[in-house]
């Protein structure tokens, strides 16, 4: 009688997957499993038990209760390392793929970085900023002068921009530093101009007025996408290889 049951679970494990259903695919994959391990290099004991997982038909005897309680405690641990390693294998990967996008982001990123808002002192430093930097980087120049109503939130909101985009060359000049303080008088402040390779792209007079009474960095992000004046925000970088939240 056991002869015959041990062929019949020998056929059960060798035929071909005939499950159908939640239960019937687990119980097909619980048979992949068994086939994909080393027959040679498991212990015996771990053997029965995976056959027994792949034969879920098989029955105890009433004498046999005991064991097959501990069977059943060792076949509940064994799925739960199974699944865990799995979940360790869908981690992995995902941080494979953040490492893949930002060496890939990072190779097409040029020019220098940033992450700053640079002051700049006079009105040479100011042709220095736009005519020698590289010719793929873009320069946002902030004229203001204190006192002026909108400049010192403009001010610290591209002090927040310059560290979320640092390939931009983020600048700020007081109007009476420039050389050229008649062309910006307390009207026009504060100012946004707009370089790149040397050239004035766009040219913001009064820009607060573009706002609300109160407005903080995401406004003017929001502002100068509109214009197409922004590349796209940078990466988070990783670390020891662990998911960061985003800080806004």
């Amino acid at each position: 009688m056991e002869e015959n049951a041990n062929t019949s679970l020998e056929e059960d494990f060798e035929g071909q997957a005939t499950h159908t259903g939640p239960k019937g695919v687990i119980n097909d994959w619980r048979k992949f499993k068994l086939e994909s391990e080393d027959g040679d290099s498991l212990p015996l004991s771990k053997k029965e038990m995976l056959r027994q997982m792949s034969s879920p038909h098989r029955s105890f005897s009433r004498d046999d209760k005991d064991t097959r309680e501990r069977f059943c405690r060792k076949m509940s641990m064994q799925e739960y390392e199974l699944i865990h390693a799995a979940q360790e294998d869908e981690s992995c990967l995902q941080q494979y793929r953040k490492r893949c996008m930002q060496d890939m982001h990072q190779r097409l990123s040029f020019g220098p970085k940033f992450g700053f808002l640079c002051e700049l002192q006079n009105g040479e430093q100011f042709l220095d900023a736009v005519e020698k930097e590289h010719k793929t980087t873009t320069v946002i120049v902030h004229i203001y002068e204190d006192g002026i109503k909108g400049c010192e939130a403009l001010n610290s909101s591209l002090t927040c921009l310059a560290a979320e985009y640092p390939t931009v060359k983020f600048c700020k000049i007081k109007a009476s530093s420039t050389g050229a303080g008649d062309r910006f008088s307390s009207e026009v402040l504060p100012s946004l101009l707009v370089y790149k390779a040397g050239e004035l792209l766009s040219n913001f007079i009064s820009v607060s007025e573009q706002f609300s009474e109160e407005f903080f960095a995401v406004d003017v992000e929001a502002f100068l996408n509109e214009y197409g004046l922004l590349p796209e925000r940078e990466l988070p970088t990783l670390g020891n290889g662990t998911d960061e939240p985003d800080v806004e």
